[in-house]
């Protein structure tokens, strides 16, 4: 946790961008604001940025309706541009081991190592057995420049870049108790973008991020229902509909979300399987789900009910003083579960590792 000013947690979501700011004394944490503002459909595809003007606008509007002075964020990325890898070298000094990255992260990373930013985090600095961990992180530079152009033309300065599958963790760090030994999942499922992250022994483990989530369900409830994409969303979360979708039948609703729940836990399902393949410490007891969509009900129970492992919705302000003025505490239990990422980017400050 950092121990300078810390930044605006800025996360850029693909349907929304979330603003945590919070206040640090003691180690303890209060909240000074949470907001969020939608993005249009399509402002970002697949990680793109589409449409940096809308995106631009959308910061400068929620920094301004939050009266947020601080100018210094941080922001993150995920998704098939960035790699996030644990990965066994010889042991050596954080000198030597940022001398020779450079080469060893070559053979890990599926890109010319010219076209990424690099960055390493020793994980085990006191082993004796002539072998240490070390978290590698790696994303392309133009999905950084983008991100960074828009945040610097917003009037801001990025001073941290993360991944969002180290955010979450951050932000359970601070909410969770997490014993020695135990093993658990964190899933983050936002709009268009499955976040996993498996911490075994309070370390990550292992990292995926699948092309997949709320936008699914959205999709599918406007094709076979031919409602439009406000009603589907609507529709999504529960609520009733309006005009367009007086006619469809709740039970017609439900089968489509139970649809895309199935698919969505099966993707988990493979990532765990492949994770649990791979790995000694298999035997994850939890899984720890977040994201907007954790609202659609059918989403922890299908993927409890598939993997066989307990699932819990977080509550990310858990461990966070909200009683501060001009919180409203009916707003932050709604959308709790879609702050994860933006509270853990809140814990960061300039200078901080791992950073990109």
């Amino acid at each position: 946790m950092a121990k300078s000013k810390l930044s605006v947690g800025l996360d850029i979501g693909t349907s929304t961008i979330k603003l945590c700011q919070l206040k640090e004394n003691k180690g303890h944490y209060a909240l000074q604001t949470f907001g969020m503002i939608a993005l249009p459909p399509e402002a970002i595809v697949d990680g793109a940025l589409m449409n940096s003007t809308a995106i631009v606008d959308a910061i400068r509007e929620l920094f301004q309706s939050q009266n947020v002075k601080n100018k210094e964020v941080a922001i993150s990325i995920s998704g098939h541009s960035v790699i996030l890898k644990k990965i066994p070298l010889p042991v050596m000094t954080p000198e030597e081991l940022e001398e020779s990255i450079q080469w060893e992260a070559e053979q890990y990373i599926p890109f010319d190592i010219n076209d990424v930013n690099i960055d390493v985090h020793i994980l085990n600095p006191n082993t004796d057995q002539g072998q240490m961990d070390v978290l590698l992180v790696a994303a392309k530079k133009d999905m950084i420049n983008d991100y960074v152009s828009v945040v610097t033309e917003a009037g801001l300065d990025p001073v941290c870049m993360d991944v969002d599958a180290l955010a979450l963790q951050n932000q359970f760090e601070l909410n969770y108790d997490l014993p020695v030994g135990e093993t658990v999942c964190l899933i983050d499922i936002g709009a268009a973008v499955i976040n996993i992250n498996v911490i075994a022994n309070r370390i990550s483990a292992f990292t995926r991020d699948i092309a997949m989530g709320g936008n699914q369900f959205t999709e599918e409830i406007q094709k076979q229902l031919n409602v439009s994409y406000d009603e589907a969303e609507e529709l999504k979360i529960g609520g009733h509909g309006t005009e367009d979708a007086d006619s469809v039948v709740p039970q017609e609703v439900a089968r489509i979300i139970q649809e895309v729940s199935d698919t969505l836990a099966n993707e988990v399902q493979r990532s765990l399987d492949f994770y649990s393949a791979t790995s000694a410490d298999s035997k994850i007891s939890r899984i720890y789900l977040s994201g907007g969509v954790s609202k659609v009900q059918t989403v922890a129970r299908t993927i409890e009910g598939r993997t066989g492992i307990a699932v819990e919705v977080v509550d990310p302000f858990r461990a966070i003083d909200c009683n501060g003025r001009g919180l409203d505490p009916a707003f932050l239990k709604n959308v709790g579960p879609a702050a994860a990422i933006a509270i853990g980017l809140a814990l960061r400050a300039a200078g901080d590792n791992i950073r990109l």
